[in-house]
């Protein structure tokens, strides 16, 4: 074998061990940016949901105001 020869392929196997550094890059880069629009998609799935609990508690009636109270006990309120 030459050095020419030898030369050559250790400048491809190189090329191959860049290749596959930038793949691996490309590929980390691609799965953080999934992890980051998961996270992001969930904050906003909980705050969406937040702001209906807010807007459901605003809207309730007397009477479902008052069927979720603990007046149920009157002795609760009673001096003691």
């Amino acid at each position: 074998m030459s050095k020419t020869n030898k030369k050559q392929q250790d400048q491809e196997g190189t090329l191959k061990d860049l290749l596959n550094e930038d793949m691996l890059e490309q590929l980390r880069s691609k799965k953080s940016n999934l992890k980051k629009q998961e996270k992001d998609r969930q904050e906003e799935e909980q705050r969406r949901k937040a702001e209906e609990r807010k807007r459901r508690e605003a809207n309730k009636s007397f009477e479902e105001l008052l069927n979720e109270s603990n007046l149920d006990d009157p002795k609760a309120f009673k001096d003691k």
